[in-house]
């Protein structure tokens, strides 16, 4: 089969937020490569129809938005070790056989920002029960976190995602008052409560050791009032572009056969900041 052309894009609803054909765009033209990336709101009855056409529109891929991570699973050939683990596909992928598979990228845009920090044997805390959630767990696996608190509305997810993962831990109610203890490492917001449009989320982080750190996924606004109650109380904030940017590195090199251009990620910040 002969290569599809270097065009790709994401699939959400809504979408019209997301900033993937801003990073995606930078990278290709910082590498001259004549490619594009684009948005696609695709609603939740249209999902299978879409990611089979694929091919025939001639498309490489797409990254996976809310609320596609887990119905898009039940329309690809093929889900590869990465995406099993998490239990959730962000990029769909065209192979050269015309064949459909998922991955996630999102384990790598978690643990990039991640890096510099021990958690090692601490307590993670996370909120929620989706995609972004079950890739949270995965990588608490990976970053050898000693167990993981899930903040779920439905105690059943929260399981799930625990055994799914092998990862020992307990699951809260959502609305429950955050663990406290000098062993809670991370909290990570993974629902879009904060986002531009979504109610807001209420936490209250004063039972948070001084070292915690706490990382939203939510990007839009890029400074949540869950980062600002971070900062004011000399938390250490990680914010949802440095999972955005680093899990879209992943995807571009897949997409587009080459690396991303990390060396300008001040400049591409400064860009999707402006």
């Amino acid at each position: 089969m002969t290569l599809l052309p270097a065009v790709a894009g994401v699939i959400g609803w809504p979408v019209a937020h997301s900033k993937s054909p801003l990073i995606h765009r930078f990278w290709l033209q910082a590498l001259g490569v004549d490619g594009d990336y684009s948005r696609f709101p695709i609603a939740p009855e249209r999902v299978g129809a879409f990611v089979r056409a694929l091919p025939a529109m001639g498309l490489r891929g797409v990254n996976v938005t809310v609320p596609h991570k887990l119905a898009v699973m039940a329309h690809l050939d093929r889900i590869d070790e990465a995406a099993e683990r998490v239990g959730a596909v962000n990029t769909v992928l065209v192979g050269d056989d015309g064949r459909i598979s998922g991955t996630n990228t999102d384990v790598d845009g978690i643990c990039e920002p991640l890096c510099g920090h021990d958690l090692h044997g601490r307590t993670m805390v996370v909120l929620g029960t989706g995609g972004a959630a079950r890739a949270a767990v995965a990588a608490a696996v990976r970053l050898g976190a000693g167990s993981v608190t899930v903040m779920a509305r439905t105690a059943d997810k929260g399981r799930a995602l625990l055994e799914a993962a092998g990862q020992p831990g307990i699951v809260l109610p959502f609305d429950a008052p955050l663990p406290a203890g000098t062993d809670i490492g991370l909290v990570f917001n993974a629902t879009t409560l904060g986002m531009t449009g979504q109610p807001s989320l209420t936490v209250d982080l004063g039972s948070l050791p001084a070292d915690a750190l706490v990382f939203d996924a939510v990007y839009v606004p890029l400074e949540t009032p869950l980062l600002a109650d971070a900062r004011a109380r000399g938390l250490t904030a990680i914010d949802g572009l440095s999972m955005l940017i680093g899990q879209a590195a992943t995807a571009f090199e897949l997409f587009f056969g080459q690396a991303a251009p990390r060396g300008r990620d001040a400049e591409l910040r400064a860009l999707l900041t402006a």
